[in-house]
């Protein structure tokens, strides 16, 4: 089970109200990974304008710390150009959420993955 204690407030935050979670219908471009390990699958979708990323939506079926991971990559993607989110890593979405626990560490690299 889950400590509450071991999470930030912007891992709350973002698992208790996601920012683009959804589809995106006539997505340009669409990422799915998941971990066998512990059973989380995150689904991407981006619509592209040119070079810039216009929209972005996610789809996850796991934990707190799935969620609010790919809750925070949408955020730190959304209106970047393509360059810019490529180089988004899996150290960038958990610094963003003031760091995960340990054990939990994975699932900011789920975001980053299914975004690449």
């Amino acid at each position: 089970m889950e400590s509450n204690c071991d999470y930030t407030k912007a891992v709350f935050d973002h698992f208790q109200n996601p920012r683009n979670m959804g589809e995106i219908e006539d997505a340009d471009g669409v990422g799915t990974v998941g971990n066998p390990s512990c059973g989380d699958v995150l689904k991407v979708m981006l619509k592209v304008d040119g070079d810039k990323i216009e929209d972005v939506k996610f789809q996850t079926f796991g934990c707190a710390a799935a969620i609010a991971s790919s809750s925070m990559m949408t955020t730190l993607v959304k209106g970047k150009s393509l360059g810019e989110a490529k180089k988004v890593t899996n150290k960038d979405v958990a610094a963003a959420l003031g760091q995960l626990p340990p054990i939990k560490v994975h699932c900011s690299n789920l975001a980053a993955d299914a975004l690449q």
